[in-house]
């Protein structure tokens, strides 16, 4: 057994962190995308700094602890499963190339998500082959159009292994690119662009069938007639390799990549919010540290690394006269993905005799994932779908989760992003106001009220048992994350917003770069720590302390 440490205790040295007037690299924002820059630029012998306006380091992928009479709870925030964990997997493998070596738990592989309809429940196994043979064991009248979307789904897998491995080992010409769309690819070519609903319009008519389909859409947050099909199909493949949870807790990652940063001389200074890119004759030198109560400084840099969010970047950070025409038009059509609510919950004794397990559960009140996502959009605060995980089942192995003798559960849902929906103002959010209002406190309550429902009408009895609550909306995400919209996907996976679509490393302008998951590397845990290393490299090849990596030509702006 091991004892999971508190998210905490790094926060009072890290806050009181030294901020240098001078660094080689400013990084904005201790997410996994810049956490993950820093660490390999650290390596690489540069003189890296890391600004978070959070007292933890993480991003979207930190704990928060609460000590009460009954002892210490612990929960994750955006954390709460990860695929391709096994031997030579690629988070393990991003990891390792920074010299971090972690612990994965699997979870059960015969049904990591459930998706829980009215009259069906659906385990979900990682594995593709089994998967569709439990589709057509409970769909048989729908054998082709299952088979049509398996062959899709092989079809991604297979290219997006193909490119990685090209990329790996040199620049894949258009002849070779072409061959391979050809001999494996031709479902793929017809649905590039396409989304998901789309998809499963040439595949099915089935409503129940379409929910079981689309029951893992909530990992990305975009309705199915807005959701690219790439994102939606690659997400199902990375986790059709095993689904697992970091041994110790969802902080584990970022802890260790701190580590690394400060193993090789660099900092990490929390509670430490940057409010301005400094441009000097078109090219970022440095950036504004306004800490609470404090004046604010300037810190001078030959590279500013932004992976704060994106539209924040761009809006508010860099100047508006340093901001080239086709960024700010850009800026103006960005789509945010959706928000989320998320409640905490202590529950007394064990929630295996409630019939839980080490899976996350996907409870739907209807087929209609389509209208469900409407609602949202309309300012619903009731929500529909509920997203249901325990850590204590998931990390059996650690203790410190949650007091003895009692366990952990987080409950989500979509949920409105916009400040307005809780009855707040934008300044009301960034002052921190908010917190008292009394109508968002009523709001919070009964959407807090609808999570316990949901959870005790799939197990129960479990709200009889609850000895521990707490909740936070998108205004908290907002808060703590700066993110736009209160959301913590990053950009919508959308047709519009894929693969070159979306930002590369190089910002607007010379000297800054972008890191996190709204660029090029894509969504998730996995394309935020990518998007690191593709940063970091980009970095140094500019720098002239590596020869140009194979297919890493100017990102530009597009």
């Amino acid at each position: 057994m091991r004892q999971a440490a508190l998210p905490t205790a790094r926060t009072r040295e890290r806050v009181h962190a030294e901020v240098p007037e001078r660094t080689d690299v400013v990084v904005i924002g201790a997410g996994l995308g810049g956490l993950m820059t820093a660490a390999r630029l650290a390596r690489a012998g540069l003189a890296v700094t890391v600004f978070d306006a959070h007292y933890v380091a993480g991003g979207c992928a930190t704990m928060f602890h609460r000590t009460t009479r009954r002892g210490t709870w612990q929960f994750d925030i955006g954390l709460h499963y990860i695929g391709d964990c096994g031997p030579g997997g690629r988070i393990p493998t991003l990891l390792a190339e920074v010299g971090v070596e972690l612990e994965f738990a699997r979870m059960d592989d015969d049904g990591f998500d459930t998706i829980v309809l009215p009259d069906l429940r659906f385990p979900i196994p990682a594995d593709r082959d089994r998967y569709r043979q439990r589709l057509v064991e409970f769909f048989p009248r729908e054998k082709r159009g299952i088979d049509r979307y398996v062959r899709l789904l092989e079809e991604v897998d297979h290219m997006a292994t193909w490119m990685e491995q090209e990329h790996r080992g040199g620049v894949a010409t258009s002849l070779q690119m072409l061959w391979q769309v050809a001999s494996h690819g031709r479902l793929l070519a017809r649905y590039q662009h396409a989304t998901i609903a789309q998809v499963l319009d040439d595949c099915t008519d089935d409503p129940v069938l379409r929910a079981v389909l689309l029951g893992q859409s909530g990992d990305y947050g975009v309705s199915p007639r807005r959701a690219s099909a790439l994102m939606h199909l690659g997400l199902q493949n990375h986790y059709f390799r095993g689904a697992w949870y970091p041994v110790g807790g969802g902080q584990v990652i970022a802890d260790a990549l701190c580590e690394v940063i400060e193993s090789h001389g660099g900092r990490v200074c929390l509670r430490k919010p940057i409010d301005r890119i400094l441009v000097e004759g078109g090219r970022a030198v440095g950036v504004r540290v306004a800490p609470a109560r404090q004046d604010p400084r300037e810190v001078r840099a030959d590279v500013v690394v932004s992976n704060a969010d994106l539209k924040h970047t761009l809006g508010d950070l860099l100047p508006e006269e340093a901001l080239p025409p086709r960024w700010s038009q850009r800026r103006r059509k960005l789509e945010m993905g959706g928000a989320i609510f998320l409640g905490f919950f202590g529950v007394e004794g064990d929630l295996r005799k409630l019939g839980m397990q080490a899976r996350n559960y996907w409870c739907f009140d209807s087929v209609d994932v389509e209208g469900m996502y409407a609602d949202v959009a309309r300012g619903r605060l009731d929500p529909r779908c509920v997203y249901i995980t325990s850590a204590s089942l998931k990390d059996p192995a650690t203790t410190g989760h949650t007091p003895e003798g009692t366990m952990g559960v987080e409950v989500m849902a979509l949920a409105p992003g916009c400040p307005e929906a809780w009855g707040v103002s934008p300044d009301d959010v960034l002052t921190g106001r908010y917190r008292k209002d009394p109508t968002y406190l009523a709001h919070k309550q009964r959407v807090e009220e609808r999570l316990v429902e949901h959870l005790d009408r799939r197990f129960p009895g479990v709200a009889a048992r609850l000895v521990f609550r707490e909740s936070a909306t998108p205004v908290t995400h907002t808060r703590f994350t700066r993110a736009s919209e209160g959301t913590g996907y990053g950009l919508a996976a959308t047709p519009e917003q894929m693969l070159k679509n979306r930002p590369g490393y190089r910002g607007p302008v010379d000297g800054l770069y972008l890191a996190g998951a709204n660029t090029r590397a894509g969504h998730g845990i996995v394309g935020a720590l990518a998007s690191g290393r593709k940063a970091a490299r980009r970095i140094l090849a500019d720098r002239g302390r590596l020869s140009s990596p194979p297919g890493s030509g100017s990102s530009g702006p597009a």
